[in-house]
């Protein structure tokens, strides 16, 4: 078998707090003074019920971490050792989500938020050779007028990094319609639309998202695995799912890795794009995710491969530095393993 971390690959679905490395949390945590939950520094992946309930669980938690960013040199470590951590993993392009609504208070405001990752993001694409992007994220738990400020804040920054608008938190929270004004903002100037969709909740809420955000890719989108037919009318729009196995058992969606329908979407055709989501709270990175497609589905190298060329073409990246990433990955799969 080859080495999972020299696949090269694109990481698609990441957030900007859940990226942080547990050791960079408990240093901010102890100069801002902050007690965390000790769930947070115990290197135990978290598990919690599907429902509401464990997602309330989840969200403290998310919260909590969230609250020791408190400083531009806070932001910035956060987004350098982001893309430190996927250059490591063989990553060549990381489209990092952010919402600046949070750390907008501690900086001077939601523009010099996002000037900030935006300004370290460039550096660090110097710096690791990994591209980086930037997707500005509303909150579906905020009202839908203030993702229509962010989907203006984006539009503005486009030039500067910016390549997509996004919708996180839980699903079941806010109108989806409601939404579909920010989003138009979005798209009539070029970004991509990349939302949430088709994990907390199954194909009818995908079926809305569809319908009212028109979608790029879907961050998730793993329960289109219950309605095949929904899934190929997906796949011939070109949209793509970002999935992140360790994040649909962390948050209750599947008992086991085993049972996230990775291999069905995969055989289906979905364009997949494995991606870590929250690495600080589920212990598992970009490379994990390739390893349960291993481990957990009984899926070959070429598979695999298979997979990193889908992150690849799911890329918001130029086509010369796709075509050269294809190229790379070709290269991996005609190696033969180290034992072989």
């Amino acid at each position: 078998m080859r080495d999972l971390t020299t696949l090269p690959k694109t990481h698609l679905h990441l957030h900007f707090t859940g990226s942080m490395r547990p050791t960079t949390l408990a240093e901010l945590a102890e100069e801002a003074g902050i007690r965390l939950p000790p769930a947070l520094l115990d290197g135990v992946a978290l598990r919690v019920p599907a429902g509401e309930r464990g997602w309330f669980r989840f969200q403290r938690l998310y919260d909590a971490a969230r609250a020791a960013v408190r400083s531009e040199r806070a932001m910035r470590r956060i987004v350098r050792e982001a893309a430190a951590d996927d250059a490591a993993e063989g990553s060549r392009r990381l489209e990092i989500q952010v919402d600046p609504t949070s750390y907008a208070p501690f900086v001077g405001g939601l523009t010099p938020a996002l000037e900030i990752v935006l300004d370290e993001a460039r550096a660090a694409s110097r710096a690791t050779g990994v591209e980086v992007g930037v997707v500005v994220a509303a909150s579906r738990t905020r009202h839908p007028l203030d993702a229509r400020t962010l989907a203006r804040l984006a539009v503005a920054y486009q030039d500067e990094g910016v390549v997509g608008f996004g919708l996180s938190n839980d699903e079941r929270r806010g109108d989806t319609s409601e939404f579909a004004g920010a989003f138009s903002i979005a798209r009539r100037a070029g970004l991509a639309s990349l939302p949430h969709g088709g994990e907390l909740l199954g194909p009818d809420h995908v079926r809305d998202v569809l319908a009212h955000l028109g979608p790029a890719r879907l961050g998730h989108g793993v329960r289109l695995a219950d309605d095949l037919p929904l899934l190929e009318k997906v796949t011939e729009a070109g949209i793509a799912l970002e999935l992140a196995p360790a994040s649909n058992v962390a948050l209750g969606v599947y008992p086991t890795a085993a049972d996230v329908p990775l291999r069905r979407l995969y055989e289906a055709g979905a364009i997949i794009a494995l991606s870590a989501d929250d690495p600080l709270l589920f212990v598992s990175r970009l490379t994990d995710q390739y390893r349960i497609g291993r481990e957990e589905h009984g899926m070959d190298d070429a598979m695999l491969a298979g997979l990193a060329r889908s992150s690849v073409r799911a890329s918001l990246a130029s086509e010369a530095s796709k075509r050269r990433w294809l190229t790379e990955i070709d290269g991996w799969l005609a190696t033969p393993p180290a034992d072989g």
